[in-house]
């Protein structure tokens, strides 16, 4: 299917040429046409614009690996959000991740319902579940299929030391089953499925890719599967964080929050409360609000937020996104500040004494995973600090997707020195300074910076 564009307005001469000319990120031609467009599907059409044709596989490289979509899909695109590179990563990357969250809620809903034996732990002693393998798998998977295995390189935190035993028979078989149930659903988000369930190898050797080792060059993909495993265990909020990076960047930024509501005012109940609600809630309804996805691109200068799929609707991309923006409050006193819940990897009462000083009011919004860069990105809370304890490293992948999406939000996020987060050093993020301040403008972020270099002598971190 191809679709139609035409041009309603153009302040300026066409062709632009673009300035992206890498081979493996030429999602877009050399020739761009900027204007006011509107798209419209229409089959066996093509592009016309000043006595050039352009299919819609040559604008935004798509492949076969795209089903067919909605033939009702109209997506208005102005000149400003016509992106400069990374169109095709960007799409496959939200609907991956689109899949992912509503494995998680089956999974997560069958883990609530019973006593279950789906948790396991790890060498480090936090709990992973099935979700754990199952979205690293699908996602590794996904990325493989759309973009070829020889040039995806991936960065994710599960491996399969676990799976691989012969006492994890059963599990490895669950895990199979979880991958191949999430699999057959690819054609609602747009996705050309396997044809044929995936075995146990093949299942272990998409898990098994995302690691280091893969790593070529100064481009790869970090996933961090289920952040929050405990809040997803303890059914509260979790994050599937996919980005991205190039050249210790962050360029693609996804966050899959299915916990995360798109109306605020479900923030105000329990997350136990939340639940029954959406539960009893039709599933027809436009208010099937359980969940999100949010995501931006580098330089964009906007991040979006789509509600997840619900009943038994299919993906139309962008899927109702609506575009998010940080909070306006500069003012302490007024602004509602995110820590970990957890407090084996952050200090607490350091955050405490610098929220008094700086004049926070409000209690800290204490949540689970990167639903707190969510928070911020959405302008439900302005501030986020952590300060790990001494001997805890911070990883990439439970950082990078959320720090470019507040970024395109229009916030700010540093290290406590104020220098930008280096992704390029490997699993952690070396000679971080002190701690990461996240924060909805520049102003608020330069008087928490005052206030932790005040402050930082006083403590016992």
């Amino acid at each position: 299917m191809s679709y139609t564009c035409t041009a309603t307005s153009f302040p300026i001469k066409v062709p632009h040429t673009l300035f992206h000319s890498r081979k493996f990120n030429d999602v877009f031609p050399k020739n761009q046409i900027l204007g006011t467009l509107s798209f419209s599907s229409k089959k066996n059409s093509r592009f016309g614009f000043t006595n050039q044709t352009i299919s819609l596989s040559q604008c935004c490289s798509q492949t076969n690996f795209l089903s067919t979509m909605d033939e009702d899909c109209k997506l208005e695109v102005s000149s400003t959000d016509i992106p400069e590179g990374y169109c095709k990563e960007l799409e496959i990357a939200v609907r991956a991740v689109h899949m992912a969250c509503l494995l998680c809620q089956r999974v997560q809903d069958n883990l609530l319902s019973k006593t279950s034996e789906q948790v396991h732990s790890k060498e480090d002693n936090s709990p992973v579940t099935i979700a754990d393998w199952s979205v690293q798998a699908i996602v590794s998977w996904v990325l493989s299929e759309a973009f070829g295995s020889e040039n995806v390189a991936i960065v994710a935190e599960e491996d399969v030391e676990v799976l691989s035993k012969a006492s994890s028979v059963g599990l490895l078989e669950a895990v199979v089953r979880t991958v191949n149930e999430c699999l057959a659903d690819a054609p609602r988000f747009g996705l050309k499925g396997p044809g044929t369930d995936l075995d146990a190898k093949s299942v272990l050797a998409a898990i098994s890719r995302c690691n280091l080792a893969g790593v070529r060059g100064s481009k790869f993909w970090v996933l961090d599967p289920v952040d929050g495993t405990l809040g997803f265990v303890r059914g509260d909020q979790y994050a599937i964080a996919l980005a991205l990076i190039e050249d210790g960047e962050p360029v693609l930024g996804v966050l899959g929050c299915p916990n995360y509501p798109m109306k605020k005012e479900w923030l105000s109940y329990q997350n136990g409360y939340r639940r029954i609600l959406s539960r009893l809630t039709s599933q027809t309804s436009v208010s099937g609000d359980r969940g999100s996805v949010l995501y931006a691109r580098k330089g964009g200068g906007k991040a979006w937020m789509q509600p997840l799929l619900y009943g038994e609707k299919n993906f139309v991309w962008p899927n109702s996104a609506k575009q998010i923006k940080v909070s306006s409050i500069d003012n302490p006193a007024l602004a509602t500040f995110c820590e970990p819940v957890e407090i084996a990897n952050s200090s607490h009462s350091f955050t405490a004494g610098l929220a008094h000083s700086v004049g926070l009011r409000n209690q800290p919004l204490r949540v689970y995973s990167m639903v707190k860069y969510a928070a911020i990105a959405r302008g439900d809370a302005e501030i986020f600090m952590k300060f790990a304890r001494a001997g805890y490293k911070e990883k990439i992948w439970d950082h990078a997707a959320g720090v470019l999406i507040i970024e395109e939000a229009g916030g700010v996020v540093t290290d406590a020195g104020g220098r930008p987060l280096d992704f390029s050093k490997g699993v952690y993020l070396e000679g971080l300074d002190r701690g990461i301040i996240a924060c909805a403008g520049a102003k608020l972020h330069e008087k928490i910076i005052r206030a932790v270099d005040a402050s930082w002598n006083s403590s016992s971190l």
